[in-house]
């Protein structure tokens, strides 16, 4: 189970923990992962996905799962979301 958004492709970033005296240990920063459905209009079937919130406000912002995937870049999206967009793209060209 990897810690990576399926739609955005944000992981886990490192950095240091600061103490009040300077010391620094290096540490995670874990991206805020949720497990959600997504509801296709077009195709009318949910997908479940494991996306971050920030993906999830930009899903909502975008107007739902179809028109954030026709915008999606093919280099972010994991293979399961690019199944999904593959087939919305079918769909919509039909």
């Amino acid at each position: 189970m990897s810690r990576r958004c399926e739609l955005t492709g944000k992981g886990p970033m490192s950095g240091n923990n600061v103490s009040h005296a300077k010391n620094r240990t290096r540490r995670r920063f874990l991206p805020n992962l949720q497990d959600v459905t997504l509801m296709s209009d077009v195709l009318g079937r949910s997908f479940k996905l494991k996306i971050s919130n920030a993906a999830l406000r930009t899903v909502d912002h975008r107007g739902g799962l179809d028109a954030f995937m026709a915008k999606a870049k093919d280099a972010e999206l994991s293979t399961d979301a690019l199944k999904i967009k593959k087939e919305i793209a079918k769909a919509t060209a039909a």
